[in-house]
């Protein structure tokens, strides 16, 4: 499993995994103990994780959502220091904690809010995704040996 085969849908919390598509939408499966299956349509907004970027100031523009959450694994592990009830200055000091360069005026509190909602699910239920891919791991080493 990936970025990709994980979704947000508009007006339902929580994560979901693709399943598979359907003729009209695709089948979703929340990403929690009860593993609700739903279909979900066209007319339904998804939004797959692997899509989804934080806005900030520097050259790029964004940096990918998945990086950001291997960002906060890294220093952070599962003990964040905020929730997605803390007071809002201490929301915004944990992203720029993250990310120093992050566009305030671009990423709302309520972004924050659910950036960390979405990671507490993912280091539950799917950790695996957290951990550096393989695939880099081996480009570090031969770039280490050469």
């Amino acid at each position: 499993m990936d970025y990709s085969d994980i979704a947000s849908l508009s007006g339902k919390g929580g994560l979901f995994k693709v399943l598979k598509p359907t003729r009209t939408g695709v089948i979703l499966e929340s990403l929690d103990e009860k593993k609700q299956r739903i279909p979900a349509t066209a007319s339904q907004r998804i939004s797959v994780l692997s899509d989804i970027s934080i806005y900030t100031t520097d050259q790029k523009g964004s940096i990918p959502l998945e990086d950001v959450f291997r960002k906060i694994y890294a220093e952070f592990d599962n003990d964040l220091g905020v929730t997605p009830t803390s007071e809002p200055d201490e929301l915004k000091a944990f992203v720029k904690h993250i990310i120093p360069n992050y566009d305030e005026q671009r990423v709302y509190v309520s972004d924050v809010k659910k950036l960390i909602k979405w990671y507490l699910n993912i280091y539950e239920y799917v950790p695996e995704l957290l951990k550096e891919p393989k695939e880099d791991k081996k480009k570090e080493e031969k770039a280490n040996e050469e």
